[in-house]
C-alpha cells in the first residue's frame, strides 16, 4: 500500500502524530510567554510568592524599549512592594478588601499598576497626549460642542468645576482627557478627567461625570507638568474615578437588597 511504513502505520499517521506534538508544544510555549508579565504570584493569604515549578513561569528574557534601555521579564525585583492599605473582609483566598480610604489608596476598582514615571511618547519622542494648546495641528469640529468653558458636574448634581481645555492623543487622533479648573484661591489647580467617563450633555453647557461627586474633582491626581501626562500618571488619575464607581458614595458599596 503506497506510504505504509508497517502494515499499522502509514505516512498519514506519522505527520498527523507530528502534528499533534507540534501544536502541545506550540501551546505550551505560549502559556509560558503569557506569562512574563505579572508572575510569579503571590499568595493571598500570607503575601509570600508561590511556588509555580520549573516548567510554568519561563526563564528572564532581556527586551530592548524603543529609547534604549532595556528590561527583563519576568524580574522578581519589581515585585509590588506597596504595603495594602485596607484588611480583607474573610480569611479565605480571594476575599476583598475593605480600604482605609478608598478613593485615592488604589484598591478595588481603584487599583492601579505602577507603571513608568514617563509620557508616552511618538516615533519623533514628542509627547503623545497633549492639551490642544500645545497640539496645534488638532481641534474641536464645529458638529461638536465646544467642551471648553463647560462646566464638570458630578453624579449628585454640583458642579466641580470648568474645563480649560481638551487634551488629545495625537497618534490615535482621538479625545483623551478633559483639563479641569477646580478651587479658588492657593487651593486652586487643574485635574485631568478622563473623556471616557464624561457624558457631554448638548446645550446644556454641562459634562456629567457619573463616577464621582461634585466636591471630589479636588481630590483627583495631579500631574507634574502643565502639558504632559506619565503612564503612572494616568493610572492613578483613571484609577479614582473607577474607585468613585463604587466608593464615591456610602450607598454605592451597600448590598441592593
Amino acid at each position: 500500500m503506497t506510504g505504509a511504513v508497517t502494515s499499522y502505520i502509514d505516512t498519514a499517521q506519522i505527520v498527523l502524530y507530528l502534528f499533534f506534538f507540534f501544536f502541545a508544544a506550540l501551546i505550551f510555549y505560549i502559556r509560558r510567554e503569557d506569562r512574563r508579565e505579572g508572575f510569579p504570584l503571590e499568595s493571598d493569604t500570607d503575601g509570600k510568592l508561590l511556588d509555580h515549578g520549573l516548567f510554568y513561569v519561563p526563564p528572564p528574557k532581556t527586551f530592548t524599549l524603543h529609547d534604549g534601555k532595556t528590561v527583563q521579564a519576568p524580574d522578581a525585583a519589581r515585585t509590588d512592594t506597596r504595603d495594602v492599605p485596607g484588611a480583607p473582609v474573610g480569611v479565605w483566598p480571594g476575599a476583598p478588601i475593605e480600604p482605609d480610604a478608598p478613593m485615592t489608596l488604589g484598591v478595588g476598582p481603584g487599583s492601579y499598576a505602577e507603571r513608568a514615571d514617563v509620557p508616552d511618547t511618538m516615533w519623533d519622542g514628542k509627547a503623545k497626549i497633549v492639551p490642544l494648546r500645545v497640539a496645534g495641528a488638532f481641534h474641536i469640529v464645529g458638529e461638536d460642542p465646544d467642551p471648553i468653558g463647560m462646566d464638570m458636574v458630578g453624579a449628585d448634581g454640583v458642579v466641580g468645576g470648568r474645563v480649560i481645555d481638551a487634551w488629545v492623543d495625537q497618534a490615535e487622533a482621538m479625545l483623551r482627557y478633559f483639563e479641569v479648573s477646580v478651587g479658588e484661591g492657593e487651593e486652586a489647580k487643574n485635574v485631568l478627567v478622563p473623556a471616557t467617563f464624561c457624558d457631554v450633555q448638548r446645550g446644556t453647557g454641562r459634562i456629567v461625570v457619573e463616577a464621582i461627586m461634585g466636591g471630589q474633582f479636588g481630590g483627583v491626581p495631579v500631574t507634574k507638568k502643565a502639558d504632559q501626562v506619565t503612564f503612572l500618571e494616568e493610572e492613578k488619575i483613571v484609577a479614582y474615578f473607577g474607585g468613585g464607581t463604587l466608593y464615591a458614595d456610602p450607598s454605592r458599596s451597600e448590598p441592593l437588597l
